[in-house]
């Protein structure tokens, strides 16, 4: 035990008190001074002494010096114990391996801070990390949280590939779909890819690279609407077919301002459909972003997990033309309030960013109202690829006007060619090389002939 002293302080009410204090030697070697108040002191104050020991025996609750100093040992060794405890665990702790549940923690800081990923992929992520027992944020239950459960606890480096296969296989019978379990073993790998650099955790190996990954069926082909579908669909909207009529509007102001909204959702579904923005590149879209001189819109920012992220998916600003379909839905729509250079493009009454959850509902319902194909509202952006390249616009250009970072993906429009026109090209193709092939051949005959002639005398 430390060498520790004995101290008369006064409180701030005036009472006399003692005090314990002593030197206490931290891990690192630095002594520091450590105080702790033990109790009102048995003494009364002293015109020379300063204070005296008041007579007869102490009060319940008061302490003489005898009892001030067995009750200082006994504090600093109390106090010295659980200051050695905590310094070992804390100890223990910083070389314990670290769990998985830390890792992942500093993964999605990672990924948020350096990264700066969308909000929606860490709002998926935490989603997949969520802990079990974690209420639903809608309705009655709670999360089983698998991943965590199973894996949380466990020190990260010694997780093994048939850890994860198995917590893969619990997933599966869920009845979830196989690219929902294969997104649990992505992220599972991205985890453990972050934990093995140098400057992380730096453990050995990835477990989940050897995983098994569960075979996902064919991609379905792309489908798309038709221009006279997509006007169909904007008629819908325009003329408010996709609202309750048993919810009529209350005044004539209502009835007013839900015709301006009803025909502004008609111009969304065409610039969605003949510009090819994502949702929510058309929710984040502003005046300023619309160039009708040189005939192209800025892409510049997106809306992500309702956050404006200032930029767009591919983290590029990109130039899309502006045909005249769109153009003509941007013109209308120009002739209203709110169309300074940092006003939305698409606004409610209050001239505030649109919900791009409630534009999507909107659009099924006046979909699902006129009876059309069941397709999403990204479809629309889909129809605009395959019109392009079905219209015979190059993939190259094509790729640059969605966003693309990849020709791969761009490729997936050209099933919207016709298989006939496709045929009639092949044809061509195939019947100037015949004749390429002829002119070759008959070039040769010549070109023999020619040369096994006898030379004509002079």
């Amino acid at each position: 035990m430390p060498q520790s002293w004995l101290v008369v302080a006064v409180a701030r009410d005036g009472t006399l008190v003692y005090e314990a204090g002593w030197r206490h030697r931290r891990a690192d070697g630095v002594l520091k001074t450590m105080k702790r108040r033990l109790g009102p002191a048995w003494l009364e104050r002293d015109e020379v002494a300063g204070f005296r020991r008041r007579r007869g025996r102490p009060k319940p609750g008061f302490l003489d010096e005898p009892a001030a100093i067995v009750a200082k040992d006994r504090l600093v060794r109390t106090v010295e114990h659980e200051l050695a405890e905590r310094a070992d665990a804390a100890e223990r702790k910083a070389n314990a391996p670290a769990t998985f549940r830390e890792v992942a923690a500093a993964y999605l800081v990672w990924l948020e801070d350096v990264r700066d990923a969308k909000p929606s992929t860490l709002r998926e992520h935490r989603y997949l990390l969520v802990e079990p027992g974690t209420p639903y944020r809608r309705g009655k239950g709670t999360h089983i949280g698998t991943i965590m459960a199973l894996l949380g606890d466990r020190a990260a480096g010694e997780i093994t590939t048939r850890e994860i296969n198995e917590l893969l296989a619990r997933v599966a019978r869920t009845g979830v779909s196989p690219r929902t379990v294969n997104k649990h073993r992505q992220l599972i790998s991205a985890i453990f890819g972050f934990a093995g650099q140098e400057a992380t955790f730096g453990l050995p190996k990835n477990p989940a690279t050897a995983s098994d990954r569960r075979a996902e069926p064919e991609p379905a082909r792309l489908d798309f609407y038709s221009s006279e579908e997509v006007e169909a669909l904007a008629r819908s909207l325009e003329t408010g077919l996709h609202r309750d009529p048993d919810a009529p509007a209350v005044s004539d102001a209502e009835a007013i301002a839900r015709r301006a909204e009803d025909h502004q959702d008609g111009e969304l579904v065409r610039v969605a459909a003949y510009a090819g923005l994502r949702r929510g590149e058309l929710v984040a879209l502003r005046w300023r972003d619309v160039d009708f001189v040189r005939r192209k819109i800025v892409v510049r920012r997106s809306v992500s997990a309702s956050v404006d992220t200032k930029s767009t998916r591919s983290r590029r600003a990109r130039e899309v033309p502006l045909p005249d379909q769109a153009a003509g839905a941007l013109d209308r729509l120009s002739q209203r309030d709110f169309t300074s250079a940092d006003d939305y493009v698409f606004v409610n009454r209050l001239g505030r960013r649109l919900d791009g959850s409630a534009v999507r509902r909107r659009v099924e319902r006046a979909r699902d109202a006129i009876r059309l194909r069941p397709m999403r509202f990204h479809d629309l952006r889909h129809t605009y690829g395959s019109l392009l390249v079905a219209g015979g616009v190059d993939l190259a250009s094509v790729k640059a006007a969605m966003g693309h970072s990849r020709l791969a993906t761009t490729e997936r429009y050209l099933h919207a060619r016709s298989a006939t026109e496709l045929a009639d090209r092949f044809t061509q193709a195939l019947r100037g090389a015949d004749a390429t092939a002829e002119d070759d051949c008959a070039g040769t005959s010549v070109g023999s002939a020619a040369a096994t002639r006898a030379p004509v005398k002079p």
